[in-house]
């Protein structure tokens, strides 16, 4: 892609750009060429148009780094795929909120029954499609929420099966993972297994008060870092002394809150701003300014301190000290987490009385 090319974003030959590598070493190539445009076009671009093509970058890449994978496959003597299957992401991925230096988190939706000769060859292919995406720039999951994972790698009907556990069990950690599958979305393979999958998971939410209450209980885990006189904590010691976190401190609750009222009416979009503008058109029970907040998060968020390895950049969740020096953006921030602190006391009055209707 050209500079020329970079004042005037086409979508289409971007994705044929990236798609069309024919090694994991050119698919890196274009993607640090892709991502050094981006980094121009920040904060000269609305945040939601760059935020979109972010995100297309990054679902190029998934769709020729699994192209690039069933290559190696064949090529190593394992064959085509057995079946059908559908790959997956989870978290900013599948809410297309991605930075330039997210994480993966993704998996497989494989077709049918689960068979020995199955897994093997998905277990080889899971593991070579997220050490390529490694070396593509997207560091492993810490929460191991890979395709290289047994978890996050299974047949529909073993998927089914697991979504079914975490939604009878209301501990804390199944219904995470509950949550986590909230903000799935297809990006290649075939699109009929996902939407089966989406189709039994939300069924799951229909008349099931013990499970909201459990959703709910995890989602107003993380409230808005002010203190009792409305000032911005932001961290006392460590590397990020004086520095806020914009991941935890902002963006996460919002995105949490958000999410929570999707799931409630049963909306299936998973970026947050789709989510918004259903809620706002529809059920308007969210404060006024919830988009302007989350979008102050998103610009904070990509903004905040990134390192450049070859090519490849690594990422902070934290805005510097110094940043938060600028008083606007401190103005921003502020009524931000007066928003949040807003949709925390609604959730945990819903909380309360999910609570007291089971007793």
């Amino acid at each position: 892609m050209t500079q020329t090319e970079s004042d005037d974003w086409d979508y289409k030959a971007v994705h044929e750009s990236i798609v069309t590598s024919g090694s994991p070493q050119e698919l890196k190539t274009r993607r640090i060429a892709c991502q050094s445009i981006l980094l121009e076009q920040l904060n000269v671009i609305p945040i939601e148009e760059w935020m979109l093509r972010v995100n297309a970058m990054h679902d190029a890449i998934a769709e020729a780094a699994v192209a690039l994978s069933e290559a190696q496959m064949i090529e190593a003597g394992h064959g085509p795929p057995p079946c059908a299957y559908s790959f997956i992401v989870f978290g900013s991925a599948g809410r297309k909120e991605t930075t330039l230096w997210s994480d993966q988190d993704n998996g497989l939706i494989i077709e049918g029954e689960p068979e020995e000769a199955k897994e093997k060859y998905f277990e080889e292919f899971g593991i070579r499609l997220s050490l390529m995406l490694a070396d593509t720039g997207y560091e492993k999951c810490e929460g191991r929420v890979m395709v290289s994972e047994p978890m996050w790698r299974k047949t529909l009907t073993e998927w089914k099966e697991q979504i079914e556990g975490w939604r009878t069990q209301f501990e804390w950690e199944p219904i995470r993972y509950l949550i986590i599958c909230s903000d799935m979305r297809h990006v290649a393979g075939d699109r009929n297994l996902s939407d089966q999958w989406l189709d039994f998971y939300h069924e799951g939410f229909i008349d099931n008060p013990k499970l909201w209450a459990a959703v709910l209980r995890n989602t107003v885990r993380h409230k808005a870092t002010l203190n009792l006189l409305g000032q911005v904590l932001t961290e006392r010691f460590g590397e990020h002394a004086g520095g806020f976190d914009v991941k935890y401190g902002l963006y996460i609750p919002l995105v949490n809150g958000v999410r929570y009222f999707a799931l409630q009416h049963g909306i299936r979009k998973t970026s947050t701003l789709e989510r918004l503008e259903i809620l706002s058109k529809e059920y308007q029970h969210l404060p006024e300014g919830v988009r302007s907040a989350f979008l102050t998060a998103l610009k904070m968020r990509v903004n905040t301190p990134y390192s450049e390895y070859d090519g490849l950049l690594s990422g902070s969740d934290f805005a510097s000290e110094n940043e938060l020096k600028d008083r606007r953006l401190m103005s921003e921030l502020r009524d931000s987490l007066l928003l949040v602190r807003r949709i925390h006391r609604v959730l945990q009055r819903q909380l309360r009385l999910a609570e007291r209707r089971q007793l």
